[in-house]
């Protein structure tokens, strides 16, 4: 699995770059991601770090958020892994290798999945629709590579065949609320929180020019951490399993047959308890830096010096919320504590996995 987020990304797990993408500039890929058109738009700021390629944002942080809560406006994630799989065996081999039940996945049907360890640790997050001919996924950046060898190797004698289609296909969200059509033919993904396009790259500008304001990752990272979503390589490391963050049920489907690593799922969900649990932080405002991914988290009435019992994963400034975090916590910490990020910053926890 991909190595976490570099603290010195900064506590988006990003960072701010002040070049402007030339306007007439052919995208280019790296690491597997695409570098956006959307960055010639006015006001736009690289992102970098994981999410290097896209905008982080267009000059207004918070305005940005407020349009995506109020159901307008789109997010460029078009740096995100597009995967296919076709072949009349697609949904009958995915279920056996995935933790999600897909055999019976309906054409339209959104479903998020996961390619565990087989110790039970989180490898690869996938976020999945039929349309009833191909099956799409989107992954995050740069980790399409390595999951597509893993399905490739796992094909034997069954009639699928699986593609990188990042280079032809960008994932745009548009949030909950949004009125804004989807093109005739495009894969789309129906979830609670909104919507993802798969839409064909040459599309991406006119579409977004039609169907904007675009706001940047940014503005997409803060709702998410509102909504409690994790996401890989985040609120994940080397040893996350799915009980950690939440996902049985959402992710993790219980009544089904065999997959890797489904022995540490049905064990720790019938006998005992995660180690460790994700919890929802409201952080002290008046502090101007957020605490970035890793900081440590401690009892508050221990101080900067007491043991540490967690460590923030993503962290942002919510136009309504004020600085919010996520944090994987040890699971025997009481959910009334309160808690210490970092050096200085108090954070009071809200329960998102029961302990």
């Amino acid at each position: 699995m991909s190595s976490p987020p570099n603290p010195a990304w900064g506590a988006w797990g990003l960072s701010f770059g002040s070049c402007r993408a030339d306007p007439n500039e052919r995208p280019w890929s790296y690491a597997g991601r695409m570098k956006s058109p959307l960055l010639s738009l006015p006001g736009a700021v690289p992102a970098e770090g994981r999410d290097e390629g896209v905008a982080a944002h267009y000059g207004d942080l918070f305005r940005e958020q407020r349009a995506l809560a109020d159901g307008s406006g789109l997010v460029d994630l078009s740096h995100r892994g597009v995967v296919t799989v076709t072949g009349s065996d697609r949904l009958a081999w995915l279920h056996l290798l995935i933790t999600q039940h897909v055999t019976d996945l309906a054409p339209g049907q959104a479903t998020d999945s996961l390619i565990l360890t087989a110790n039970g640790h989180i490898e690869h997050a996938m976020y999945l629709v039929d349309d009833g001919e191909t099956l799409w996924m989107h992954v995050e950046p740069g980790t399409q590579g390595e999951l597509i060898a893993y399905l490739d190797s796992m094909k034997f004698f069954y009639r699928v065949e699986v593609a990188d289609r990042t280079e032809d296909f960008a994932v745009l969200y548009l949030p909950a609320g949004s009125i804004a059509p989807a093109p005739e033919g495009a894969a789309v993904r129906e979830t609670p929180y909104g919507r993802d396009l798969f839409l064909p790259r040459g599309g991406l500008e006119a579409y977004a020019a039609q169907h904007g304001p675009a706001a940047g990752v940014l503005a997409y990272e803060a709702l998410r951490v509102e909504g409690h979503r994790p996401r890989l390589g985040f609120e994940t490391d080397h040893r996350t399993i799915p009980h950690e963050l939440g996902l049985i049920g959402s992710a993790v489907h219980l009544q089904k047959g065999c997959y890797r690593g489904q022995e540490t799922v049905a064990r720790v969900h019938n006998l005992g308890k995660p180690p460790r649990r994700l919890v929802f932080l409201h952080l002290d405002g008046s502090e101007v830096t957020l605490p970035g991914h890793g900081t440590p988290i401690r009892l508050a009435a221990d101080g900067a010096e007491g043991r540490q019992l967690g460590f923030i994963t993503s962290s942002a400034r919510h136009h309504e919320l004020g600085p919010i975090a996520l944090a994987l916590v040890k699971r025997n910490v009481p959910v009334d504590a309160e808690l210490l990020a970092g050096e200085n910053t108090a954070a009071a926890q809200e329960t998102v996995v029961e302990p």
